[in-house]
């Protein structure tokens, strides 16, 4: 007889602890009858119940492999969902899919994240594991047309018709591509600095998605040590906007909430997308050529660039404070993609939803006999000093101007050299520093008379810090 033979572990898979769940919702079974009946511990069972939520979503979300017995997180989670989104976009345009296409596509996604990463044919079987992703032979039904790609007018035609009167407010959603010039300033613009805006929206104005920057560059020396889960908007390197990605993205969104919805859409956007037909949740219902109507209202997309000019005037004013005697253009060039991000983020929370609601329905883009009538100038940023709202609403709507022979900033040389500087890797801050600044920022607040309404948001940071720190 060995003195120190070791029982050996068994673990459950994510059917087997479903089971579990099962056996102990319908019947009256304790925790210690199941262990004995799957041949584990009780505490495994306990665990099995304390996760309940998390397994049941893997389990109903159909991509985990449910004969797996332990789920290891990937360290690259980020790349671990945009593969996987793409990888479900390639199935449905019946693309052959291999492996070192995967392993090409990850190195091509870390590089747009700006992660230093390589990916290896271990993470590629890790990420097949546990996203149940298989390669095999691929049973293609003969389609019962043409091999012809069908136009959109027959799409259209292939569906029953849809209208708004099918879906209830809170199920119809509205989106624009709005064109931002990020760092102009008031009667100076720059066209290269231009960024696409993806913004969209309810149509009752309670759900307005995550905005999507369709930016300049794959990796700007801004992102430097900045994680893609920090960052506050979705960033697409190219200036246009990946439809085809985002609304499989937005698809999968509504599927996890058991949704139906509908999308308005530019018929320009339609007619360039390529098999509007793989999605199940959300159903496109394009506005015609001729329309002169906005897919998004424009009295939303205004309020959304006049809280981003607002916001870019009080940060061009603190860049200028930093810089004894710059100019406004030349304080514009120290705003970055970065910041433009997180001003474009702050900006689309600012647009409030009863002015969402009211315009859909003005724009008879939602169901609704009257508009409502708040107050919407409340709800709107204030003029800016040193400008009449004349010269604000121009500056608002700077992207709709004519432009002429500009030079771009990279071609110049001041400029370039100052907005080097600002862009240059900067060492990473410490938990050192940033206690400190904390530290600084409530010496500031206490030498210049703060209200305590600030001093509660502080203190609300300075705890959020402090315990980021301690971990």
């Amino acid at each position: 007889m060995e003195l120190n033979s070791k029982k050996k572990l068994h673990a459950l898979s994510l059917a087997e602890k479903i089971q579990v769940l099962e056996l102990l919702d319908e019947s009256k079974m304790s925790q210690s009858e199941v262990a004995r009946r799957f041949q584990v511990s009780q505490p495994q069972i306990s665990r099995i119940c304390k996760n309940k939520e998390k397994l049941l979503a893997d389990w109903c979300s159909g991509t985990a492999n449910r004969e797996r017995k332990r789920k290891r997180e990937s360290k690259y989670s980020g790349i671990d969902e945009a593969l996987l989104c793409w990888y479900h976009i390639a199935r449905a345009k019946a693309w052959d899919i291999t492996g070192p296409m995967l392993l090409h596509k990850a190195k091509e996604l870390a590089d747009i994240m700006g992660q230093d990463f390589v990916p290896s044919i271990g993470w590629l079987v890790r990420w097949k594991r546990r996203n149940n992703v298989g390669f095999g032979a691929r049973h293609v039904l003969a389609p019962p047309f043409p091999s012809e790609s069908p136009t959109p007018a027959l799409m259209c035609q292939a569906q029953p018709p849809l209208s708004l009167k099918d879906f209830t407010p809170e199920d119809v959603f509205g989106c624009a591509e709005v064109p931002l010039l990020y760092r102009a300033v008031p009667g100076k613009r720059v066209p290269c600095d231009q960024v696409q805006v993806l913004l969209c929206a309810n149509s009752k104005g309670t759900e307005k998605r995550r905005i999507l920057v369709g930016g300049l560059q794959a990796a700007p020396r801004c992102f430097f040590g900045v994680s893609s889960e920090a960052l506050p908007a979705t960033y697409h390197p190219d200036p246009g906007i990946p439809w085809s990605e985002w609304l499989a993205r937005f698809d999968q969104d509504m599927g996890q909430q058991g949704r139906k919805v509908a999308l308005l859409l530019a018929a320009r956007v339609v007619e360039e997308l390529v098999g509007p037909s793989g999605l199940h949740h959300v159903r496109l219902l394009p506005l015609a050529s001729s329309s002169t109507t906005p897919s998004l209202p424009s009295s939303v997309v205004w309020a959304f660039k006049a809280h981003y000019r607002h916001r870019l005037l009080g940060k061009l004013a603190a860049v200028q404070a930093k810089r004894a005697g710059a100019s406004l253009a030349e304080a514009g060039t120290g705003i970055t993609e970065l910041d433009a991000l997180h001003m474009a983020a702050a900006a689309w929370a600012k647009v409030p939803p009863q002015l969402i609601l009211s315009s859909f329905i003005q724009e008879g883009l939602a169901p609704g006999k009257t508009p409502p009538s708040p107050d919407i100038a409340s709800e709107m940023p204030p003029v800016p000093s040193g400008l009449s709202w004349e010269e604000f609403s121009r500056f608002v709507d700077l992207e709709g101007e004519e432009v002429g022979p500009e030079i771009c900033k990279e071609e110049t040389g001041t400029e370039d050299q100052e907005g080097a500087k600002e862009d240059s890797f900067e060492p990473l801050p410490t938990k050192a520093d940033a206690l400190q600044a904390l530290g600084t920022l409530r010496r500031w607040f206490e030498c210049n008379s703060s209200s305590p309404e600030l001093f509660e948001k502080f203190y609300d940071c300075e705890a959020e810090v402090e315990r980021l720190c301690s971990l």
